[in-house]
């Protein structure tokens, strides 16, 4: 039986500033920085979601990938068939370490290159692919404008899944996008094209790129506040990022991270630019409930996973889904082309969960039902 080649790297830092409020992980300092700030290394986790899809087709599947964490360990404890073509000995392995790998991957004419990692790591592979190199993105950082990226873990893995049972599977160029983060940190999104790379053409579970930019009806915007502004008593406000949810702080004139989470209390803020383990304290403080404020990623749908990793699993648990309110424009909305709101938490049974039908304010007292799920886990 012919084996299914499948590279296979991980970026063991991607994602790591998310929880804590570093907005990504990128620059020499920023994983340390963030280990100090209490955060835990998700990536290989997130790789894993991708790779348990495949578990019954090891016995069709080889591994060639770098030893550690940068993938050797994920693909072993789940029991794949693994040779290791890079060795690294970098205690904090580096984007170079990525660009080698990938070199010798294509050396080794693997089928596909399943990557995890953010945008900063699609844009080390794109550095070094050669032509018809075909690749997949397993979303692992905090920050995925990126076309090359799966929907969520399990989604990549379903793609995979599809490749190695020889169902036909057409590919495409998908743009790889990047931003500046020390602009980004500043509240600034710059967003710009790097290059393209071939993935395959799966719509159901490949996102698109992020679409950027306010939304222009602005109208419609204090329409939103307006209504989630009269929502609000004396619980406790956690508010999330995005443009949208802005709208809300600026009809109560009050300070906003427009890509972080801050805390309000009776139309006052309490914390700005909050990490996880912040929200968390104050939840458990609360004395009169907590309430969750989110939008929607335009272009791509997602509400959990995607620039807010501040909102953990345990946090998303402990506001409950009842107490979760999503705004956003039917503008919007209508851009999805009617696919589903997606989650992506880092925790299948959560996904699972917040999957099915969530009311969306899009103005003020009009509000639809919309469907929300998390490709990949049917």
């Amino acid at each position: 039986m012919t084996q299914f080649k499948l590279g296979f790297l991980v970026n063991p830092v991607a994602g790591i500033g998310g929880s804590v409020g570093l907005k990504g992980s990128d620059g020499v300092n920023t994983p340390q920085k963030a280990l100090a700030l209490g955060a835990q290394p998700k990536a290989n986790l997130r790789a894993s979601l991708a790779l348990e899809v495949l578990v019954p087709y090891q016995d069709r599947i080889k591994i060639y990938t770098a030893s550690g964490d940068m993938g050797e360990s994920c693909a072993k404890q789940l029991g794949f068939d693994v040779e290791v073509v890079y060795h690294t000995d970098n205690a904090q392995t580096t984007p170079q370490d990525s660009e080698q790998l990938v070199q010798l991957l294509q050396q080794q004419g693997v089928d596909l290159l399943l990557f995890a990692g953010g945008d900063g790591t699609a844009r080390n592979v794109s550095h070094q692919v050669d032509g018809y190199f075909p690749v997949l993105g397993i979303p692992a950082g905090c920050k995925i404008h990126s076309g090359v990226y799966a929907l969520t873990p399990s989604a990549a893995g379903r793609v995979v899944e599809q490749m190695v049972n020889n169902e036909l599977v057409s590919f495409t160029d998908a743009d790889v996008m990047d931003i500046d983060e020390q602009a980004f940190r500043s509240g600034v999104v710059k967003a710009r094209r790097y290059g393209e790379m071939q993935i395959p053409s799966q719509l159901q579970y490949i996102q698109a790129v992020k679409a950027g930019g306010k939304e222009s009806d602005e109208l419609l915007l204090m329409d939103i506040a307006a209504h989630v502004i009269e929502l609000m008593e004396e619980e406790l406000f956690i508010i999330g990022s995005g443009s949208t949810v802005a709208a809300v702080m600026d009809e109560l004139a009050l300070d906003n991270t427009l890509l972080g989470v801050d805390l309000v209390q009776e139309q006052e803020l309490l914390a700005i630019d909050v990490i996880e383990s912040q929200i968390m304290h104050s939840i458990e403080q609360a004395e009169h409930g907590v309430k969750l404020v989110i939008t929607v990623i335009g272009g791509q749908g997602h509400i959990f996973g995607r620039g807010n990793q501040q909102l953990s699993p345990r946090v998303i648990r402990a506001i409950g889904k009842e107490n979760i309110i999503v705004v956003a424009t039917k503008a919007k909305l209508q851009g999805l082309e009617q696919r589903p709101l997606i989650v992506d938490t880092g925790d299948k049974q959560l996904d699972a969960e917040l999957s099915g039908y969530i009311p969306v304010i899009t103005g003020f007292h009009d509000q639809v039902l919309y469907p929300v799920a998390s490709p990949g886990l049917e």
